[in-house]
């Protein structure tokens, strides 16, 4: 990726391609090492997902809006460390309960190729719904196996692992990897 857009949280160089970077950036709104959330409050959460073009510029965001975002935020953190499993811990709940809300629509392009529209939503639903479409094209595509969670329980950053063996298990290995490392060999030790 050669540029990371203004609205992508932090300055991870392990960043998704587009589409799938606005479901990145929006399960990492939420940075546990900085104790930071944009979406904490309705109004810093509505400019960002403007900005992120999740949502079209009129759309409204209430409190309960922002307890639903947050909802669908880790939710598809728990998807995205499903990896192919099944999920026995009801985690898909409310992304199960979004995609029951909505339709799909389907777009036919200039060169006649057909595909899931994804177009800025009215409202916090739409908008939402729209993170599922984009989950569903990179599933389709198998970019979404790149997509992955940090391994260290206090980051749980969500990285897109470049690696040709889809290894990768941390958002840094300068960072995350290394502190995991020392703690695992200082275990071994005693």
């Amino acid at each position: 990726m050669s540029e990371i857009p203004t609205w992508y949280p932090g300055s991870n160089s392990r960043a998704a391609p587009m589409p799938l970077l606005r479901v990145q950036a929006f399960v990492n709104t939420r940075d546990l090492e900085e104790k930071t959330d944009l979406l904490s409050e309705p109004v810093g959460a509505r400019e960002w997902m403007i900005e992120a073009g999740l949502l079209a510029p009129g759309a409204e965001m209430t409190a309960s809006d922002l307890e639903l975002a947050r909802a669908v935020r880790e939710s598809l953190r728990s998807l995205i460390e499903l990896d192919g499993a099944e999920d026995g811990s009801g985690g898909l709940e409310v992304l199960r309960a979004l995609a029951a809300e909505h339709r799909a629509r389907l777009k036919v392009g200039g060169d006649g190729k057909v595909s899931l529209e994804n177009a800025q939503a009215e409202d916090l639903g739409d908008a939402l719904f729209g993170l599922l479409l984009i989950v569903h094209g990179a599933q389709q595509d198998e970019s979404w196996s790149r997509l992955k969670i940090c391994a260290n329980d206090e980051c749980r950053w969500a990285f897109y692992d470049r690696s040709r063996n889809r290894q990768g298990s941390w958002c840094s290995m300068a960072s995350c990897g290394n502190r995991l490392k020392n703690r695992e060999l200082r275990a071994r030790r005693r």
